[in-house]
């Protein structure tokens, strides 16, 4: 299976893309949202793959975030949405407004998904928000370590996990440890500590 590509970003279009990798050209389909990450032409370029299997095709679909390719492969396991309406999701919005839809129970904003009708919506979201809330999690907690190296993620997560279960509400959390960790050294990003000033600053 392949599961990533490193190579030169030979063509593209809003849709597609061709990487030359050593010699090899690789076709892949692409969300707006990767289009709008790519580099020159010309230039390197990894992307995460999917190969979607079909009695008739092998198809092999691009994507700029491990969490685009996460929500693409969620999605086509719902019944009724292929590979062509999960690309559309994730051209129309972010994955984390798309999970916040979902698991808000937002029809009217996941509604307004070109192809996406009431009865759909209704369905996304019976089907999606279990499946969702971990993903949810997950790119939450990148939004705010997106600036610190990756080791240091989880330590992010349980500080967060930590403090709600102390009362405080995640997004109040989250707002406190992104203003906290642009003051500190890779030094002070332990659980514990982070959670210490994070009460501090909390309870100010």
């Amino acid at each position: 299976m392949i599961g990533q590509l490193t190579g030169i970003l030979v063509e593209t279009n809003f849709t597609e893309v061709i990487l030359d990798v050593n010699g090899v050209g690789y076709s892949l389909l692409i969300p707006m949202s990767t289009f709008d990450r790519l580099p020159e032409i010309n230039e390197k370029v990894t992307l995460k793959t999917h190969l979607h299997v079909r009695e008739d095709a092998l198809t092999l679909f691009g994507f700029s975030t491990p969490e685009e390719m996460q929500l693409f492969k969620i999605l086509i396991t719902v019944n009724g949405i292929g590979p062509k309406m999960a690309l559309n999701i994730l051209s129309t919005m972010p994955v984390s407004s798309f999970c916040s839809a979902i698991l808000n129970s937002e029809i009217a904003v996941i509604n307004k998904i070109s192809g996406v009708g009431k009865k759909t919506a209704e369905r996304l979201i019976i089907e999606l928000k279990d499946k969702l809330s971990k993903l949810s999690a997950e790119v939450e907690t990148n939004s705010i370590t997106s600036d610190i190296p990756a080791e240091y993620g989880q330590n992010i997560e349980d500080a967060i996990l930590a403090l709600e279960q102390l009362g405080f509400k995640r997004e109040t959390v989250k707002k406190a440890l992104k203003k906290l960790i642009k003051t500190l050294g890779e030094d002070e990003l332990s659980t514990a500590n982070l959670v210490r000033l994070s009460l501090k600053l909390l309870n100010s």
